[in-house]
This record gives C-alpha cells, sequence and structure tokens, in this order.
C-alpha cells in the first residue's frame, strides 16, 4: 500500500522521534547506572575498615574505652585480618573451638624468626605463655593460684575482655594508653606496642597493613565513638554466639 507523501512524512517523523526518545532513555539508563555504581564505589571506601578489611569487625565484648576498642580492632587489623580472626592460628590456619588456648607451635615461614615457630593465637595473636600471664592477671574467671590460668577458656569474649584490661592498665606500658590516645598521639600508642605486635611496624617486622594503621584507628574510632553516643554498647549481634564458645 503506498502512503501519500505527506502521511510518509509524519510516519517518518514520528518514527525518528521515537528513535530519539529511545537512544535519550538508553542514555539515561546508562547515567544512572554509572551513578550508582559511583555511590556503591564511595560507600565502599568510607566504610571499608568493616566492609574490606575483615579484621576490623566489631568485638564481641560489649562495654569498654570507645579509644581501646578502636586500637584492639587496628590491632586485629595488622595480626589476624580474616573472618573468623578469634579462631585463626599463626600461618593462617584455625582452631574449631576456644574452650583453651590451642598451644599449637605453628612454623614461621618468613621474617627474622623464620625457622622457628610460634604458639600466637586467636585475634590478638597471643603467645601461650603470655596467655598464662594475662589470663591469670585479668581473666574474669581467674583464681588466686596462677597454674590455674591453663584452664582458663580462651573464648572470644574473654580474648577481648583480657587484652582490653591489659591495655588499659598503665603498669605494663609505663603510660596510660587510653589518655595518650584522647590527646591524639595515635603513631607514638603504635610505637610502644610494636614490641608486643611487631606487624604493628616500627620495630623488627611490618606487613602490607602497618602504614595504613593510624589513619585506620581513627575511622574505627569515629565508629566506636558513634556506637557508644547511640547506646550500643554490645558487639554485632552475628557474634553474640561467639561469645559463649
Amino acid at each position: 500500500m503506498h502512503l501519500p507523501d505527506a502521511e510518509t512524512s509524519a510516519f517518518d517523523s514520528s518514527a525518528t522521534q521515537a528513535r530519539r526518545w529511545g537512544r535519550r532513555l538508553l542514555h539515561s539508563r546508562w547515567a544512572l547506572m554509572a551513578l550508582a555504581v559511583a555511590l556503591m564505589l564511595l560507600l565502599l571506601w568510607v566504610w571499608r575498615p568493616l566492609m574490606l578489611i575483615p579484621g576490623t569487625q566489631q568485638l564481641v565484648m560489649p562495654g569498654g574505652d570507645p579509644h581501646l576498642r578502636a586500637l584492639m580492632r587496628t590491632i586485629s587489623a595488622a595480626e589476624s585480618n580474616v573472618m573468623r580472626p578469634y579462631h585463626v592460628l599463626h600461618g593462617g590456619g584455625a582452631v574449631g573451638t576456644l574452650e583453651r588456648h590451642p598451644n599449637r607451635c605453628e612454623a614461621i615461614g618468613q621474617g627474622p624468626n623464620r625457622g622457628n615457630c610460634s604458639t600466637a593465637a586467636g585475634r590478638y595473636q597471643l603467645l601461650y605463655r603470655t596467655w598464662l600471664e594475662l589470663a591469670a592477671r585479668y581473666h574474669p574467671d581467674r583464681t588466686d593460684d596462677a597454674l590455674d590460668a591453663v584452664s582458663l577458656s580462651f573464648s572470644a569474649l574473654n580474648q577481648d575482655v583480657v587484652v582490653h584490661a591489659w591495655l588499659a592498665d598503665p603498669r605494663p606500658w609505663r603510660t596510660d594508653l587510653s589518655a595518650q590516645l584522647r590527646q591524639g598521639r595515635v603513631v607514638p600508642v603504635l610505637r610502644r606496642l610494636s614490641g608486643t605486635w611487631t606487624s604493628l611496624g616500627y620495630g623488627i617486622e611490618t606487613n602490607s597493613m602497618s602504614r595504613e594503621l593510624p589513619g585506620l584507628y581513627r575511622r574505627l574510632l569515629s565508629d566506636e565513638l558513634d556506637r557508644a553516643e547511640r547506646g550500643e554498647a554490645a558487639g554485632d549481634g552475628g557474634n553474640k554466639k561467639a561469645a559463649q564458645r
């Protein structure tokens, strides 16, 4: 069927307009997708300590000093940056139960102590002998007999409680770490702790996280202060079961 010239022209004009609207719609969709991707990347950057660095996950322990809690999460980012930091052994292996400190001497494959082995375990990579000393001093179930520390629980909750009490005690560090952190002296605190946790840098050992730690601490502190202000004294709900094991 042959259409008159006027009708043909009108049909062509409508088709052209439809194609233009189609292109505009397609461009709009691409623009929205690009905007959505940009927003996701921005959120990932802002929240990367919580989303991309598993060792910074919330503590199981409720309450405590926000400055020390942020410090503990920073130590964990350097020492046990894995999805299950409370269960990790030196070298990346893991234990299934936290009834006791595992006391497994795992081979050291690199660094100045290569060829030796380490009993470091848990979120704060505590050596067995260190754990016994700390548990006898700070564990909530400790007794008057230091030898009883051998049988004390190494649960996620107890790891947090013991290390928080250790960091809060000025005597072993010869300074008040919390007061130092409140004054913004993050690097001096990390330097002081680097003799205990060598992955913090400033000493015989370092890793890819070391240079990021001061900035990481500040972001984690902001998170801890926000949680404290909102009254969120407990850790993530998903960690409550781990606290009981």
